[in-house]
This record gives C-alpha cells, sequence and structure tokens, in this order.
C-alpha cells in the first residue's frame, strides 16, 4: 500500500501543498495505524486479481470532528481503472459493509471528484445529496454525509 499511497498522493498534490520528504518520497505517518488501531481499515482494491487501488477508512472525522461518523479517509483508483464503476462499486461495498452515518470530504478545488462523490453517494442513497462547505487549516472542503444500513 506504501507504493500506492506514493501515486495517490502525488495525483492530490494537484489539490493540495504535499511536501516531499529528503528522499524524493511523498510521507503518510498515519498508515500504520491502520493495522493497530481497530478503529481504522485498509483495503486494496483489485480487479481481476490486478491491484487497481486502495482506501482508508476510519471511525470518526478529522474534519467535522464527529467521534461517531465513519470517514472515507483516503480513496484512489488508479488511473487506468478509473471511469469504469469500479470505484462506485468499491465504494459502495464499503457502506454497506459499515453501516451507520458516514462522511465524504472532497476539497473544493477537486471538481472530478465532487462529482464523482455525489454520483456514487446519490446512486447509493437513492435520492439527490448535497454537501455541506467546511473550512479548515485553511483549506475548503465539500463535505457530503449521508446514513448506510445493512439494507442499502
Amino acid at each position: 500500500m506504501t507504493n500506492l499511497l506514493q501515486l495517490y498522493a502525488h495525483d492530490f498534490s494537484e489539490f493540495h501543498e504535499v511536501d516531499l520528504a529528503e528522499d524524493g518520497r511523498f510521507v503518510y505517518t498515519e498508515l500504520p495505524l491502520y493495522w493497530s488501531d481497530p478503529d481504522r481499515h485498509p483495503f486494496l482494491i483489485k480487479v481481476e486479481d490486478k491491484l487497481a487501488g486502495f482506501v482508508l477508512v476510519k471511525r470518526a472525522s478529522d474534519l467535522s470532528g464527529n467521534k461517531k461518523v465513519w470517514d472515507m479517509t483516503e480513496f484512489f483508483v488508479t488511473r487506468g481503472y478509473r471511469r469504469r464503476g469500479i470505484g462506485t462499486q468499491i465504494a459502495h461495498d464499503l457502506w454497506r459493509r459499515f453501516p451507520g452515518t458516514w462522511e465524504v470530504r472532497v476539497m473544493q478545488s477537486n471538481v472530478a471528484g465532487h462529482k464523482f462523490w455525489a454520483c456514487a453517494i446519490a446512486n447509493f442513497s437513492g435520492k439527490p445529496v448535497h454537501a455541506a462547505r467546511m473550512e479548515k487549516d485553511d483549506e475548503s472542503w465539500s463535505v457530503f454525509r449521508f446514513e448506510s444500513n445493512l439494507a442499502a
């Protein structure tokens, strides 16, 4: 997953300043917590046994401060697998797996990400969704909040 995080951070650096370490790599200091903290869950995305991305999910939102929500912390599908419905399918599977209130946040500058999440959530919930705007650490975010249950 560490190697996939390099691709993800590179893509994400288009929207947010992400510094390289002295060795030329992006650093994601919280990654080890996904194997030791019971409220964090790492997933690899595979398509026909080929690696296609990853997802990091955790309980509690750093953005809103709500400790009871599920947070789609990081979500990455490699470019060769995008626009095939894979991301939507994976998101829906995770929302069913972890019922409850969800928050999905997208940087305001990430227009494609905003469109993807609005569509994926609307398809999942069966109704239109609207994001709330939040500011944190001098960044503007769109935050989608919705409910998931096992029957969805």
